[in-house]
């Protein structure tokens, strides 16, 4: 075997390597994904969280002592993968971008009654601070699950006192966050965009067909 052929050879086994082990990664975090009850690690004190997307790319720095139940969650989720390729389904300019729910509908399936306590708000819903949506009156802060939206504005005298908790704010890429496509608007019924039922049961599929324009979170990662 030529010094050529061993290269090749010895190139092509480390590649096979590498993408066995981002497979079995990838399976890893799907499989954990389906027990909502098991992820349940305690997020550092703060912690950044990189978002890869189709618009280009941001940095959310998340601080647990403003939202500890919803600084655990997302801690959780996105070291799961749960974001990745996920659309940004809800854009309304000069209000808010809201994404979390994911594209297979089987792990919506399980993580739409995965609620988590209601969080004291500590902080202001300014622009660029991200928050968990939730339903409306007395009892929406106890209804949050997986789904977060990140302030176009400052929307505290509106969103501060029905319970909306900041749990982050984006520190770099904001400017890659407010040119994230918003062409269909408020969902439906109100508007022309996605239908939150539709997506929770047809994930993806029902979002590429219909709104093949929405921009998408390609990988969230936790910063090392």
């Amino acid at each position: 075997m030529t010094n050529r052929s061993k290269f090749v050879a010895i190139f092509t086994i480390a590649l096979v390597l590498a993408m066995t082990s981002l497979l079995l990664g990838q399976a890893a975090g799907n499989a954990a994904l389906k027990n909502p009850a098991a992820l349940k690690e305690m997020a550092p004190a703060t912690y950044k969280v990189n978002f890869d997307t189709s618009a280009g790319t941001f940095v959310v720095d998340v601080h647990r002592d403003w939202a500890p139940n919803g600084a655990d969650r997302f801690y959780n989720l996105v070291k799961n993968g749960y974001y990745d390729d996920a659309r940004f389904f809800r854009v309304i300019p000069g209000f808010m971008v809201q994404f979390g729910i994911n594209g297979d509908p089987s792990l919506n399936k399980v993580w739409q009654p995965a609620r988590i306590p209601r969080d004291a708000v500590k902080q202001s819903n300014k622009r660029g601070y991200i928050t968990y949506a939730m339903q409306g009156g007395p009892q929406g802060p106890d209804t949050r699950t997986t789904q977060v939206f990140i302030n176009f504005g400052d929307n505290a005298g509106s969103l501060d006192g029905q319970g909306f908790a900041p749990f982050g704010q984006v520190t770099r890429g904001m400017e890659v966050v407010d040119k994230i496509y918003s062409g269909y608007g408020e969902g439906a019924p109100s508007g022309k965009g996605p239908e939150q039922g539709r997506l929770q049961a047809e994930g993806n599929a029902y979002l590429t067909k219909d709104f093949p324009k929405l921009d998408y979170i390609k990988k969230a990662t936790i910063e090392k």
